[in-house]
């Protein structure tokens, strides 16, 4: 697995934190993986946390959270315009393609007009070395590419059914489990 991977939820992982989520993987070293879920916005505003931030959110301008780890840590992802360099504007280390991460110490009026979007994160989803690749093997994740689209995908998209379509058959055919199953 690379940075810029997806993970999406099985239908069967009811994990509260990972429930119907898609996970774009921005670290994977053998000590370890670390992403953010793309499609969980929060009702904290960005502007009331990162003040300077703020009215360069792509909307809804909420913080997302990150998962379950350190939700008190802010990560900010940026999809780049066409023809921009990730390696070449300061304060942004590219994750993958025009995908990078911030540094929030950094001038966001020099870097919201070289982007498509940013999006920010409280938290962050992280596992331990073989812990995913054992969470994986037993069915509870989807490893599919991922569109620099997907980073700053408007929440009410229905995000994790969209990445599954576009995945064809069989994969496809996941998007239309319902959500909730009742079970008597």
């Amino acid at each position: 697995m690379e940075p810029g991977t997806l993970l999406v939820a099985a239908p069967q992982l009811m994990d509260k934190n990972f429930r119907r989520t898609v996970v774009y993987v921005i670290h994977h070293r053998s000590e370890g993986t670390l992403g953010v879920v793309l499609n969980r916005p929060s009702e904290v505003a960005v502007h009331d946390v990162l003040p300077k931030w703020g009215d360069h959110a792509t909307l809804p301008q909420s913080l997302f959270v990150g998962g379950p780890v350190e939700q008190r840590t802010a990560i900010c992802l940026a999809t780049l315009r066409a023809g921009e360099d990730v390696g070449a504007i300061d304060g942004v280390v590219g994750v993958r393609g025009p995908v990078g991460m911030v540094d929030l110490d950094g001038d966001p009026e020099a870097l919201a007009p070289r982007t498509r979007g940013l999006r920010f994160f409280a938290g962050y989803s992280g596992w331990d070395a073989g812990q995913l690749a054992g969470e994986i093997e037993r069915g509870d994740w989807l490893v599919v590419p991922a569109l620099p689209d997907d980073v700053i995908a408007d929440p009410d998209t229905e995000l994790w059914s969209r990445v599954l379509r576009r995945q064809g058959p069989p994969l496809a055919y996941l998007a239309t489990h319902p959500g909730d199953v009742k079970l008597n």
